[in-house]
This record gives C-alpha cells, structure tokens and sequence, in this order.
C-alpha cells in the first residue's frame, strides 16, 4: 500500500499541473497492485475529484472558463457518462479496453505538448451537434471504465483549435470533474461494499497532497509542455508495465 500510495501521489501532481485528474493511470496502477477489481472505478474516479476540484475551483475564481465552450461537452457526457458507469464489464474486456486508453492518453499528450508552442492563436466555431457527439463517445467510454474523459478531451480541442489554451484547460478540468461525479452516481447502481473502498483511504489523502503541489509547480516552476511530456512518459510506462502484467 505505501508504494503504491507513492504512485498515487506522483501521478496527482503531474496531472494535476496541466489540469488533469489522473483516472486511467490510477486504473492501471490498481490493477498492477491487484486491487479488486469490482472497486477500481469508483476509487479512480474519487481521485479523479479530489485532484481537478481544487483546479477547477482556480479556474472559476480567476474567471478562465469559456462556458459557451464547455457546456455542449457535458450536453452529451453527463447521461453517456452516468449510463457507462452503471454497466457491468467482464474483467479481461476492461484490462484490453485500459491498456488502448493508456496508450492513446499517452499519444495524445504527446500531441498536446507540441500545440503549448504554437504562438499564432486561431480559434474555429466547432458545430454544436459534433460538440455533442464527441462528448457523449468521451462520456461513455469515460464512464465505462472509470475515468473523467479530459485527456481525451483537451488535446481533440487543440487539434481542432475549439478556444484560448487556457480556456481549453479549464474546459478538460471542469469535465472531468463533472464526469466523474456523474460516473460515481453511475457505479453506485452495482453493488458496491463501501467499507471496501474507504480502506484505500490513504490514496486520496495522497492525491489530495499530490494535486496542490501539481498546481503550485504549473503556476511557479515548469512549463506547460514539459509537464505534458512529463506526464505523457508516465502514462506510458504505466501502460508498458501494465501490458506485460497482462503477458505474464
């Protein structure tokens, strides 16, 4: 439980610095320390809101969030989300299913990271009706596997230059936040022993930690881009680690 509590706690600070929660690779870090597997959603997804509040919190104070920007996400990510969350998947299907999302987390910070170069600033009118189905693909595998969908989210909102780069942040903060809560409300149609979970509870006291200092480095110390490559290397080993435990 230590080390992996120290897992948890690197994973927080390093999502946390570029307005993450962290869900798929504390997914796959429960799974390499053979957690149950019944409980690895609703603890990601605890994390996931503990890490982004306190971003997210910064982002309404400092008045970052392009509300018009986010609310066609959560159009469709909030009841896809809710209704992933409330299905049952077979244990094998969720590990295949986890390790193609950590990969693709992966490959898309890595994108992500090269866009904080960009200086010339060009913003398109996204369609609504595409703003909503790609949320609502994000809520659902979101909610099906446990995680608050942002990663997803934030580097297909630079690719397609849908805002301001501190809007877009903001926008993947608050998404996850609200996927997650509705993910939660998701798990808890199964049949979930709570007291289960609440034995982890040294995790969220360390994420808890973990997104402060990843929130204070973002804004004193390091660049947007290389906590993305950071964070874009950490997920890929967690995804190599966790396909050769799959292998063995």
């Amino acid at each position: 439980m230590i080390i992996l509590t120290i897992f948890f706690f690197i994973t927080a600070i390093l999502y946390s610095s570029i307005g993450f929660g962290g869900g798929s690779t504390y997914l796959a870090l429960l799974l390499i320390w053979d957690v149950p597997y019944y409980i690895f959603p609703i603890l990601a997804l605890i994390c996931n809101i503990i890490v982004v509040s306190g971003n997210s919190i910064n982002f309404l104070k400092s008045k970052n969030i392009n509300f018009n920007l986010l609310y066609p996400y959560l159009i469709g990510s909030i009841p896809l989300a809710f209704i992933g969350a409330s299905i049952s998947v077979d244990k094998n299907l969720f590990e295949i299913l986890l390790f193609f999302i950590l990969i693709l987390a992966g490959v898309f910070l890595l994108i992500e990271s090269k866009s904080f170069n960009k200086q010339k600033i060009v913003i398109n009118k996204i369609p609504l009706v595409l703003s909503i189905l790609i949320g609502s693909i994000i809520g659902f595998i979101s909610g099906l596997v446990g995680i608050g969908g942002g990663i997803f989210l934030s580097p297909i909102l630079f690719l397609m230059k849908a805002g301001l780069p501190r809007h877009i942040t903001s926008t993947a903060s608050l998404f996850i936040l609200v996927n997650s809560i509705f993910g939660i409300g998701g798990q808890l149609t199964k049949d979930i022993v709570f007291n289960e979970f609440l034995n982890y509870w040294p995790l969220f006291i360390a994420v808890l930690i973990g997104g402060q200092i990843g929130s204070f480095l973002n804004i004193k110390f390091l660049s947007n881009k290389i906590l993305a490559l950071m964070t874009a290397c950490l997920v890929i080993f967690v995804a190599i680690r966790m396909g050769i435990t799959l292998i063995a």
